[in-house]
């Protein structure tokens, strides 16, 4: 079912053509495209009313799925679920994985009857001395138990950001990818690559095109999916070998080698103890002003 499913939407995709939608020329101000042709999303960029046009058709299932562990449900939690529901994917459908380690009652959110909530428990790990690990293991397990099943798009995202303008159907694609606030605005070769050859994240120095954050990715099922294989492939690897390393580390690795099909600016994922600088227009999710990076 889900490979006629996925076969149907790549063959409706090739209906909506990228020019129709994609806008590069009005933001001459930043990189709007990458060498391998990937579209870079920027505020001014897109035609959400053509996407909206096509999209609504579809019929489309979006995801979002979140984890709250520990403190992150008390601090962070009920404004993430609080803002998404106003400003993730409005008009559609929305599943909201809520992906927890301890009973939780839902806070009373005002939300769209095409939005629904999943609270799912997170089980006994033996690797809860890693948490992101513990965190891609259980994603994993889940989309293939049935989220799979039940969307067409799905977005993993940390429970330390806030909303503040619409994140919607513009940032839908196979692959995608969020650059990050800091360091889409430095010198390549000051970006923090694994460096390390042990490891299995390594980049030399001489390589990389962009460095991705670890707020949010996403894709089709089946690709985010690829994502969480992968990583936690290399993090064991790494960890049976005695070599430590970051899981912003693998998932740049991860993207050197396999080139999202879309990239998300940094107005879709922006640090508030910075100054926003001039191509930033809009920023459409902040992290909590208390959350470190």
């Amino acid at each position: 079912m889900v490979n006629r499913k996925l076969s149907s939407r790549d063959h409706q995709e090739e209906q909506l053509q990228r020019s129709d939608w994609f806008k590069p020329r009005n933001r001459l101000d930043v990189i709007t495209t990458t060498n391998w042709l990937a579209p870079v999303i920027w505020e001014g960029t897109f035609n959400r009313e053509a996407l909206e046009k096509f999209y609504r058709k579809q019929n489309i299932t979006v995801g979002l799925a979140v984890f709250a562990f520990d403190r992150l449900i008390d601090e962070y939690l009920d404004l993430f679920l609080q803002s998404a529901s106003k400003f993730f994917m409005p008009g559609h459908k929305v599943i909201f994985y809520i992906i927890v380690d301890r009973h939780l009652q839902l806070p009373d959110i005002k939300h769209s009857p095409l939005q629904s909530f999943q609270i799912l428990m997170s089980g006994s790990e033996r690797w809860w001395n890693h948490l992101d690990l513990v965190r891609m293991k259980i994603l994993g397990d889940y989309i293939q138990q049935h989220i799979k099943d039940e969307v067409d798009f799905l977005f993993s995202m940390t429970a330390n950001l806030i909303f503040q303008n619409e994140f919607g159907v513009e940032t839908l694609g196979k692959s995608v990818a969020q650059l990050h606030f800091w360091w889409y605005f430095q010198n390549t070769t000051d970006f923090p690559y694994e460096r390390r050859a042990q490891s299995t994240a390594y980049i030399p120095f001489e390589l990389g095109d962009f460095y991705y954050a670890g707020t949010i990715f996403g894709g089709v099922p089946l690709q985010v999916l690829s994502v969480v294989q992968e990583y936690i492939r290399n993090v064991i690897w790494d960890i049976e070998n005695g070599i430590n390393s970051t899981y912003e580390k693998y998932l740049n690795k991860y993207f050197f080698l396999n080139k999202p099909t879309k990239l998300l600016s940094p107005e879709y994922c922006w640090n508030p103890v910075f100054r926003i600088p001039r191509q930033v227009w809009r920023v459409k999710v902040a992290e909590h002003p208390t959350a470190s990076w």
